[in-house]
């Protein structure tokens, strides 16, 4: 028989616990970030409340092609989307953040012990500074443009709801005053350059007016065209009677040749002669003739003509500046009025948890297989 010795079974060796048997790599990228994530998000992530507006920068009609435009301008708007870019700049501009802090005490909204550590300003590194606020202040409020539409997006993100929604409405409002100031400065342009074209057309109307009435003071004629019309009318007439005389006086001559009749009718065809002769200089001939007089005078009368129809145009201009200054030439219509949010959409908090999980996994997995490789490489 075999003799066998009996030995008492040995106890169990304990496991380690499972954060001792992990491996470092596993812990620094998955375990200590997962469980910061957790313990953030879970207690001590302040709740993010986001007040959303919609508007759209519309201005008068303008010259368009399509159907829509065309629809557009028959209701009298047309989008603007520089002004819109301008509008959007200027809400997230310096100028903005100072009044938003100096009605609505902004940086008190955000700090003062609200928020939490990494969300509340200043952040870890204790910067109070303005550009630091203002560096904040570009990432609680937020600005999207649908360029397709011209539809602006306006997010303002809170510790409450209701500083989320005045931080919004004083936007709008920010925004409203700001389309009204440019359009007062539109108007002001274009009456301002109106009215200089007025005054640029009257004077230069007010000269060619005077040298108009200098021209006939200094050559004693009022219009030469219409007088040499009438003196031509006259030497017209004189010459009918001068036709009769010669008649009459050939008449006379052949029936008495010695009567006095005969020689009044040759003093009278003498007279009409040298009539004739003085009317026909005064309108032709060298010297102060109506002729030599005409052309001076129409290059003035032109110029008068001119100056009255450019200061005529200039008036209507003028006019029709006044006509578009009464009415607005930029609109801020708001499509969405701001929101007084009811729940807290930010932090995601599972989402965040799960997503840092799986960025962890895909990191030790990654830094897991290059470690492996570097030890078969050595092996």
């Amino acid at each position: 028989m075999l003799n066998t010795a009996y030995s008492e079974p040995s106890p169990a060796t304990p496991r380690a616990p499972l954060w001792r048997r992990a491996s470092p790599i596993f812990l620094l990228t998955v375990f200590i970030p997962t469980l910061f994530a957790s313990l953030y998000y879970g207690f001590f992530a302040a709740d993010i409340y986001i007040s959303e507006a919609r508007f759209v920068v519309r201005s008068p009609q303008r010259q368009t092609a399509t159907g829509l435009g065309e629809f557009m301008q028959r209701v009298g708007f047309a989008r603007s989307e520089d002004d819109t870019f301008s509008v959007r700049d200027y809400m997230l501009s310096r100028d903005a953040l100072k009044l938003l802090d100096e009605r609505l005490r902004f940086r008190k909204l955000y700090g003062d012990g609200r928020g939490d550590l990494f969300t509340r300003f200043p952040w870890i590194d204790f910067d109070i500074s303005f550009e630091a606020l203002h560096r904040y202040y570009q990432k609680r409020v937020q600005i999207d443009i649908d360029t397709a539409a011209s539809i602006s997006t306006l997010r303002v993100r809170a510790f409450t709801p209701e500083d989320a929604f005045r931080i919004n409405e004083m936007l709008l409002e920010m925004g409203e005053q700001l389309i009204n100031k440019l359009n007062e400065r539109g108007r002001q342009d274009l009456m301002k350059f109106a009215a200089e074209e007025v005054a640029i057309a009257e004077e230069k109307a007010k000269a060619a007016a005077r040298a108009v009435r200098e021209f006939r003071n200094r050559r004693s004629v009022f219009d030469p065209e219409k007088q040499s019309s009438l003196e031509l009318a006259q030497i017209s007439k004189m010459q009918e009677e001068l036709v009769n005389t010669r008649a009459q006086l050939a008449e006379s001559t052949r029936l008495a040749k010695s009567s006095p009749r005969v020689r009044a009718l040759r003093d009278r065809l003498s007279t009409l002669e040298g009539e004739i002769a003085d009317a026909k200089n005064k309108v032709a001939g060298s010297g102060s003739s109506l002729s030599n007089k005409t052309a001076d005078y129409e290059r003035l009368a032109l110029e008068q003509e001119f100056a009255d129809k450019q200061l005529a145009t200039a008036l209507a201009s003028l006019e029709q500046a006044r006509n578009e200054a009464q009415r607005k030439q930029l609109y801020l219509e708001r499509i969405v009025q701001a929101s007084t949010p009811d729940v807290a959409v930010e932090p995601k908090r599972l989402e965040s948890v799960v997503a840092t999980l799986a960025v962890g996994l895909v990191l030790w997995g990654v830094l897991s297989m290059l470690v492996a490789g570097i030890r078969e490489h050595q092996d």
